[in-house]
Order: C-alpha cells, then structure tokens, then sequence
C-alpha cells in the first residue's frame, strides 16, 4: 500500500513538473554541485528576480516530465546532481543570472536546456546568456534610430537651405492684377484725322 502510495506521489510530481514546463520559455538543467547554502541563496533569489525558479528534483521525475512534454535528447544530461530552472516569463535574463553564476562558481555547470520547445547546448545557451539585455539592445536601437533621424532632419535642412538659396538668384515678376486688367484692354490705334471733302 505503502509503494502505492509513493508511486502515485510521484505521478503527481511528474504531472505538476510537465505543466510548468509545457507552459514555460525555457528550462535549463544545471549542475549544483560543490555550491554553498549562502551562494545557492543568492542564486535562487536573483532568479526569482528575473521571474525563474530553481529547484532540486529527481532526475527521473525530470526525465519523465520531460518526456510527458515531448521533450527529447536530455537523458544524457540527467545523470549525477541536477537543479532545473524554469521560466515562463523570459529565457534570456535567466540565463544570463545562471552563465553569471557558473563563471563565479567553477563547480557549478549549465547542462543543456529547452528554449521555447527546441532543446539546446550547453554552448548554445552560453552564446545567448552573452547577448545584451533587452534593455541593452532596445537602447541601443534607439540610439541608432535616433541618430539617423538626425541625419535625415540634416539633409532636409540644407536641401531647404539650397531651395531658398536658389529661388533668391531666379527673381520671376508675377503680373498685378491692375497690370493684368491693363494688359487685357485693347490700345486705341493712332490714326491721322480723316479729311472732310470740299463742297
């Protein structure tokens, strides 16, 4: 009875751990080894800043998990010690939090993960915890944007400048309306006066 108890512990367990990770941006496997209660403190908040959250489950209730999701090629990652991250609000902050920590602390290691349901690298995640924040890229195309509207307001300008420059040179007379009136009125022609003839 009691294993039955257990075993249906566990299908909860995998059940719950497949509906955070159907619903989530990324899922990363690391390996928690050789880190300390304070560091391993410091971790789980900074991720929870980020919207992730970290915890130590079994690998083969990660595995099952997994495999409920449809999620295939990290068998071979779920051996030895394993924390599992989960975010279902945003994949590059996190793992930008757990590259950060795995530089600091030499015994801890990214495995390989899912981003938005593709199965990645270690190295794969590592090249995408290096790009630039949102922030970072968002400011940065601003930046480029605003700078080239600069340039374009600029080349307006002198475009305007040269306009007017040239429009000053050409002076073109436009006709008044009393000059126009005048124009229009035929001349009366200058004739010699008509001799009257002699009775």
């Amino acid at each position: 009875m009691a294993s039955e108890k257990i075993l249906n512990q566990k299908k909860e367990e995998v059940k719950k751990l497949a509906e955070q990770m159907k619903e989530a941006k990324l899922i990363l496997l690391t390996e928690y080894r050789g880190i300390n209660v304070t560091d391993d403190t410091i971790l789980r908040k900074d991720l929870r800043n980020v919207g992730a959250k970290y915890n130590i489950i079994k690998n083969n209730i990660t595995k099952r998990a997994l495999a409920e999701c449809g999620v295939e090629g990290l068998d071979d990652k779920l051996e030895g010690p394993t924390a599992v991250v989960i975010s279902s609000e945003d994949y590059l902050e996190p793992s930008k939090v757990i590259y950060k920590f795995s530089k600091d602390n030499e015994y801890y290691k990214i495995k390989g993960g899912v981003i938005d349901g593709k199965v990645m690298t270690t190295e794969e995640i590592i090249t995408l915890a290096k790009l630039p924040s949102r922030e970072t890229l968002l400011s940065m195309l601003a930046g480029a944007l605003l700078g080239n509207i600069s340039k374009v307001a600029v080349a307006l300008e002198e475009v305007r400048k040269q306009k007017e420059a040239s429009s000053e040179k050409v002076t073109v007379s436009v006709p008044t309306e009393e000059s126009a009136v005048a124009d229009e009125e035929p001349k009366a022609e200058e004739t010699a006066p008509v001799a009257e003839p002699e009775a």
